[in-house]
């Protein structure tokens, strides 16, 4: 009888040394950042999600063209008033207050809320603020974690010891419910640092709470790579050279980061879209009367039978943005790093 064990055997590691070789064979004389631009043009899933992303974006900051152009702001409402729907004139909002649904007009195209507003035009300035919160509490938590991370990793000692423990504790919350704890302090009576002064209504306060829970989901894995690099030849022949710890810090190390970092980035973008949806929804993040997918769906949960519209179309747009990220995320992961998946054909 044959054996099965050796006839059937197969070693992954090895399949993707081969193909990593015969890639460098064709790609020699390339940088790195060429070859991984070569490697992500190849991966038409994560490009495509990527145009799928940007589309939205570009969608939701032409918010005010749309607005001109059908005639309606965002908080504008209009609970006694008509449409012109197949020829025949319509109330945007019945006398038992059930709101008009999606239609192929110009005006109410995904329909109207419960006080006459314009659902498209909520939803595509409710983008712009999520988007908002999204991206600039990503670059608060990315500037934050490097900084901390960079700090920890190469001085160690008593600043590791406190960089660390500090997230250590911000580790040890659940991020939600942390997010809601300071997201609903902080509405209520606003961020007054000195000179600082945010009122509770400000989308800087979801923003910025949301920059500071995501610090140690960046910060540890930087601070990880920082100790590595630490140990470098290229490293210790600089403090030979007797450069300065800065310059180490962000002219020789840092570098060295930039693929961990733009791969975290995509994803932790994500997250904060996910976060900030699910503390508007809860009250905790943007405040009425600014919109957010997030508190477009919290008004709609309470008509999903009579007005599902109001809930499904912001959600749509949520998964649809975040599974975009997701993906193209995987995808950049893949080209800055191709050793780190592995295929099976």
């Amino acid at each position: 009888m044959p054996d099965v064990s050796t006839e059937f055997s197969f070693d992954p590691t090895a399949e993707v040394a081969e193909e990593v070789k015969a890639e460098g064979e064709q790609t020699a004389g390339l940088g790195p950042w060429q070859l991984a631009m070569r490697r992500l043009r190849r991966n038409k899933v994560a490009l495509a999600f990527l145009g799928l992303f940007l589309t939205i974006v570009v969608l939701c900051f032409s918010a005010p063209l749309y607005s001109s152009w059908v005639g309606r702001g965002p908080n504008e409402n209009n609970l006694t008033g008509k449409v012109e729907r197949g020829g025949e004139q319509q109330d945007v909002v019945t006398p038992d207050g059930k709101p008009i649904g999606p239609g192929l007009s110009k005006e109410y195209l995904l329909g109207a809320d419960a006080n006459g507003r314009d659902v498209a035009v909520r939803m595509l300035y409710g983008g712009r603020n999520s988007l908002f919160v999204g991206f600039m509490s990503s670059l608060i938590t990315a500037v934050l974690a490097v900084s901390m991370g960079l700090i920890a990793g190469y001085f160690r000692g008593k600043p590791d010891v406190v960089i660390r423990s500090g997230f250590d504790i911000l580790w040890a919350f659940p991020v939600l419910l942390f997010a809601i704890a300071l997201g609903s302090a902080l509405a209520i009576g606003g961020l007054n640092l000195g000179p600082i002064e945010i009122s509770g209504g400000s989308l800087w306060i979801p923003t910025i709470v949301i920059g500071i829970v995501y610090i140690p989901y960046l910060g540890r894995p930087v601070r990880g790579q920082v100790l590595s690099l630490r140990e470098k030849e290229f490293v210790q022949s600089a403090e030979a050279q007797g450069m300065r710890s800065l310059r180490i810090m962000f002219g020789e190390i840092l570098p060295n980061l930039t693929s961990t970092i733009l791969v975290f980035s995509t994803l932790i973008i994500a997250n904060n879209i996910l976060t900030e949806a699910a503390l508007s929804f809860l009250g905790a993040g943007v405040q009425p009367p600014n919109a957010s997918w997030g508190t477009l769906i919290s008004e709609g949960v309470d008509r999903l039978v009579t007005a599902p519209h109001l809930a499904i179309v912001p959600g749509i747009a949520i998964v649809l943005t975040v599974l975009s990220l997701n993906v193209f995320g995987d995808g950049l992961r893949d080209a800055l790093d191709p050793r780190a998946k592995l295929r099976l054909r």
